[in-house]
């Protein structure tokens, strides 16, 4: 996004405008701006600043206190590797392994086309179905390491990749 645009930024002041009735909005309004543009960057926290009063520490404090928010913009698709406890035990890390080695990046990094991002999460509430990964809203049961080339593939087969 760099700099907000005029567009952006009157967005972001609507976003807040719709949210000024809540007692305490701030999850709502950065939540909203963040489906809007799929991050929550620096110069969108400062506008919400000007608009609520609320100051631009705490409201940084709170995109990055909570993992559902991101300052950086993610993939087309994001793929959540749980690590909870009985994900972790059963080897999730593995696959999280294979995805960063097959798609070469790191959690926390997009690939250079803009198609993936990985992310590490503490826990999807998907334990029964252990290591769980999620994707654009998907749940993908017991993955194993030896899955996850077919799991990128069934991907760009659905038109998610060039």
């Amino acid at each position: 996004m760099g700099h907000l645009n005029s567009v952006a930024k009157e967005r972001i002041e609507a976003i807040c405008d719709s949210h000024a009735n809540e007692k305490t909005p701030l999850i709502m309004i950065l939540s909203d701006i963040q489906s809007e543009f799929g991050y929550v960057p620096l110069e969108a926290q400062e506008v919400v600043s000007a608009k609520t009063g609320i100051s631009v520490a705490e409201i940084y404090g709170v995109v990055t206190f909570y993992s559902f928010f991101t300052l950086e913009p993610k993939g087309k698709h994001v793929i959540g590797c749980c690590l909870g406890t009985a994900c972790f035990v059963l080897g999730a890390q593995k696959v999280i392994d294979q995805f960063s080695q097959l798609l070469g990046i790191k959690p926390g990094q997009t690939t250079e086309d803009g198609m993936f991002s990985i992310d590490e999460l503490r826990c999807i509430g998907a334990c029964a179905a252990a290591p769980a990964v999620m994707i654009d809203g998907k749940i993908y049961a017991r993955v194993k390491p030896t899955d996850v080339a077919g799991i990128i593939a069934e991907i760009k087969a659905e038109g998610g990749a060039a």
